[in-house]
């Protein structure tokens, strides 16, 4: 293992533990030296971990909780198809879906847990352009979704 999937595995992800696509679509999809990843829901162990309103069904501290796991699973991710979370030069977007009771206003607030997760794991490359979005409902129900557009080294 490298240092990044050592300070993967450290914050509590192991890395190896990749989720597989459970639709009809590519969780990774690379164009020129650009990957795009599908939007990750917070799975672990293959169920899904979170699921339901912000903040009513949900706390913002365990929907900040489920955005770090997506973050996980997104790394994990490229460790898979790419081979290496060294391939990954820069972060360039990430997106953020929260499943968020209709007056909720915080969503950048539940998003710092996959920013935060990502700049542990990869430092400076981990700096990255960000939205951040409440949503009426997300797949499965999840409480949060978090996607990612990345520069990968050759």
């Amino acid at each position: 293992m490298n240092d990044r999937d050592t300070k993967l595995e450290s914050l509590g992800y192991p890395p190896e533990e990749a989720p597989k696509a459970s639709g009809l679509y590519t969780p990774l999809v690379v164009s020129g030296n650009t990957a795009y990843l599908s939007g990750m829901v917070p799975f672990e162990n293959g169920a899904l971990k979170y699921a339901g309103k912000v903040p009513s069904e949900v706390p913002i501290d365990d929907a900040t909780e489920a955005a770090a796991l997506c973050a996980a699973n997104l790394l994990r991710v490229v460790r898979r198809d790419l081979g290496s979370l060294d391939r990954i030069k820069k972060l360039v977007k990430v997106c953020g879906f929260v499943n968020s009771d209709a007056d909720f206003t915080e969503q950048h607030i539940v998003m710092n847990g996959a920013s935060r997760l990502f700049l542990e794991v990869l430092g400076d490359a981990g700096a990255h352009a960000r939205s951040a979005v409440g949503m009426a409902n997300l797949p499965l129900g999840a409480a949060v979704e978090v996607e990612l557009i990345l520069e990968i080294a050759d």
